[in-house]
């Protein structure tokens, strides 16, 4: 069985207007999936009213904790001392979400104790990509 983990965060989404609002969501990490990390975003927080799935690189969101990172869908960079932005493009427009700090740090540390980093099974991922994408063929 692999390891999932799941952990709530409260994040805030920022407006044209510059209001923060309050956005629920979920970091996720699966040991299936060791180079990805998912942030999901139940159906109320979305404009389609379905949930919505980011995923992108853990290493992305780790050196996105230091310094401006990303390009195309998904950007990550620090805010200030306590919060990390996570910029997401989509066809629909964009969407600038903060959270803090201390929340990304923990489940970065987590996924590490699951699949420490340069222990990911890359041959893996690619082989089960490759399938996915081939359906078997």
């Amino acid at each position: 069985m692999d390891t999932v983990i799941e952990q709530p965060a409260h994040a805030r989404l920022i407006t044209a207007e510059d209001q923060e609002v309050p956005v629920p969501a979920t970091l996720r990490y699966t040991a299936d999936d060791p180079l990805a990390v998912f942030v999901d975003f139940p159906s109320e927080a979305t404009l389609s009213g379905d949930e919505v799935t980011w995923t992108f690189a853990r290493a992305l969101l780790e050196q996105g904790l230091r310094a401006p990172a990303g390009h195309g869908d998904v950007q990550i960079w620090p805010y200030d001392r306590t919060r990390t932005v996570l910029e997401f493009h989509s066809p629909c427009g964009l969407a600038l979400i903060q959270f803090p700090n201390s929340a990304l740090r923990r489940f970065l540390l987590h996924t590490y104790a699951v699949v420490p980093a340069g222990q990911e099974d890359v041959a893996a991922v690619v082989e089960r990509g490759l399938s996915a994408l081939f359906g078997g063929v």
